[in-house]
């Protein structure tokens, strides 16, 4: 065998490696990339001119935005699809679409509720003395 026969170990197909996961390449990289940046502008834009006329419509796009900006990044810079590691990558996808749910359902709980039981009339100048 001549040593030109032999490939290195680094010289294999472009975005993948020896066990044939994807890896991504640059364009896909790139792609995310623009759709993560996108899917952060818009819904800043959206809060920072002041929102829709319902505050719980802005909060479900502002929410909306998020988990599709959550799935980009699995997708494009996780490389979660359903062909891997024998569904292993499905499930570890379906498993973080549960906790984020569960987290988002879980902060808009605490938020409401802390929005509901404030003390809306709380006297603030009778605080004023004890800070200077």
């Amino acid at each position: 065998m001549s040593k030109h026969s032999i490939q290195p170990h680094g010289h294999h197909e472009r975005g993948h490696d020896n066990t044939g996961h994807d890896h991504g390449s640059y364009r896909s990289y790139l792609t995310g990339f623009v759709l993560a940046a996108i899917l952060t502008i818009i819904p800043f834009a959206i809060v920072m001119s002041g929102g829709f006329e319902s505050r719980v419509l802005t909060a479900a796009t502002v929410i909306a935005f998020a988990v599709v900006q959550i799935l980009v990044h699995m997708v494009y810079f996780l490389h979660m699809n359903t062909r891997s590691d024998e569904g292993w990558t499905m499930l570890s996808m379906i498993f973080t679409i549960i906790v984020v749910v569960i987290m988002i359902a879980g902060s808009i709980w605490v938020m409401y509720n802390l929005n509901t039981n404030m003390m809306p009339t709380m006297d603030h100048e009778s605080f004023q003395g004890f800070g200077s």
